[in-house]
C-alpha cells in the first residue's frame, strides 16, 4: 500500500445514508441503503510506515507464505499450460485490461473527482505500464481501458467504512477487471492481491485516495501515481523493500533488495548490504510521484506469470 488524506466537486443528487449509482451507459441511478459492516480482510496496522507516512497498502505476507505463493503459482503455471494457456518462452502476456472507477462522495459531494480526472488517470496507467516514463523502464504489455464510472453518495463510503461491504455491493467484472475505489482516508491506497481473488472475489481491486489523481491535492502524490504503484500489488508485484535486506526481498533478481522504504528522492540512496543501490524510481517503492519512472524487465515478467496464473 501508499497511505496519506484531501477536494471536490458536485452533481445535482443528495442522498443520504444511500448509495446512488450511476450507470455510464445508461445514465439511470437506483439507490441501495449499505448492508451490516463486516470485518475487512486486511486492517493496515497504524504504526506501520508508509506511502506519505500512513501505513501498510497490502495485507502482510510473510517468508513462509510467500514461499507458498510462489509453489502455488508454480503448480497453476504448469496446469494452464497443460491446457493451452500460456505464454510462449520469451514473451509476455498482454491485455487490455477493463477498468471500472467508483466515485465515493459524501452525501454533500465531497470526494468527487471529474471525468477529466479519471481520464487522465487512466492515461497515467498506460503510460506508466508501457514504460514510457523511462528508457529503463520496461514496457509490460498492459493497456487500461475505461469500462464504467459510478458514483455514489454515502457518508460512510466515502470515509471508507464498511469497505468489504461496499466493495462486495459494487464490484464489477471478473478476475481479469481492474476495479478502483477512489475514497477519502487516511492511506494514499490500499491493494489486493491476485492470489486472493479466487478466496475472496468480491473485494478484488484497489482503494485510491481521490486526492492522488492527476490534479488531486495530495502534495507530492498528485500525478496519478499511487494508483499505478497499487495496480502493482493487483497484479502481483510486491514491495521492492518486501522481507527486507534479503536474496529473496520481492522476488525479482533486477530490483536490488533494500531494508526499508523510501521517502522523498534520495539519489544514491543506499540501505541494504546486498549488491546494488535502493531501486528508489521503481513504482513499487515509497518514493514521491515525480521520483517514479519504472518497472523493471524482473517485474514486467512476474506481471505476465501472475496475470496468466490468477487472472487470465
Amino acid at each position: 500500500m501508499r497511505s496519506l488524506v484531501p477536494r471536490p466537486r458536485a452533481l445535482a443528487v443528495v442522498l443520504t445514508g444511500a448509495a446512488l449509482a450511476f450507470s455510464p451507459v445508461t445514465g439511470q441511478a437506483t439507490a441501495k441503503l449499505p448492508a451490516a459492516p463486516t470485518n475487512d480482510c486486511f486492517v493496515p496496522p497504524a504504526s506501520a510506515a508508509a506511502k506519505g507516512g500512513r501505513g501498510a497498502d497490502t495485507r502482510e505476507v510473510s517468508l513462509a507464505e510467500q514461499k507458498a505463493i510462489q509453489a502455488r503459482t508454480a503448480q497453476l503455471l504448469k496446469a494452464k499450460a497443460a491446457r493451452g494457456v500460456s505464454v510462449p518462452k520469451g514473451a509476455l502476456a498482454a491485455a487490455s485490461v477493463p477498468v471500472y472507477v467508483h466515485v465515493m462522495r459524501d452525501a454533500a459531494g465531497n470526494g468527487d473527482v471529474t471525468n477529466t480526472q479519471i481520464a487522465d488517470q487512466i492515461a497515467v496507467l498506460n503510460k506508466t505500464f508501457a514504460g514510457q516514463e523511462s528508457s529503463a523502464a520496461a514496457n509490460t504489455g498492459f493497456t487500461f481501458t475505461l469500462a464504467g464510472t459510478f458514483r455514489y453518495n454515502n457518508n460512510n463510503w466515502h470515509k471508507d467504512k464498511q469497505s468489504s461491504t461496499y466493495r462486495k455491493q459494487t464490484r464489477k467484472g471478473g478476475a481479469n477487471a481492474l476495479n478502483i475505489w477512489l475514497v477519502d482516508f487516511a492511506y494514499l491506497g490500499i491493494a489486493t492481491f491476485p492470489w486472493d481473488y479466487a478466496r475472496n472475489p468480491g473485494i478484488d481491486g484497489i482503494r485510491v485516495q481521490y486526492t492522488s489523481l492527476p490534479g488531486g491535492t495530495a502534495t507530492n502524490y498528485d500525478l496519478g501515481e499511487t494508483a499505478t504503484h497499487e495496480a502493482g500489488h493487483w497484479f502481483g508485484l510486491y514491495h521492492t523493500f518486501q522481507g527486507g535486506c534479503t536474496s529473496t526481498n520481492d522476488e525479482v533478481s533486477d530490483t536490488p533488495a533494500q531494508s526499508s522504504s523510501t521517502n522523498g528522492c534520495p539519489e544514491g540512496r543506499d540501505s541494504c548490504s546486498l549488491p546494488g543501490l535502493d531501486p528508489i524510481h521503481n513504482y513499487m517503492d515509497y518514493s514521491y510521484d515525480t521520483c517514479y519512472n519504472q518497472f523493471s524487465p524482473g517485474q514486467s515478467s512476474r506481471i505476465s506469470s501472475m496475470w496468466t496464473a490468477y487472472r487470465a
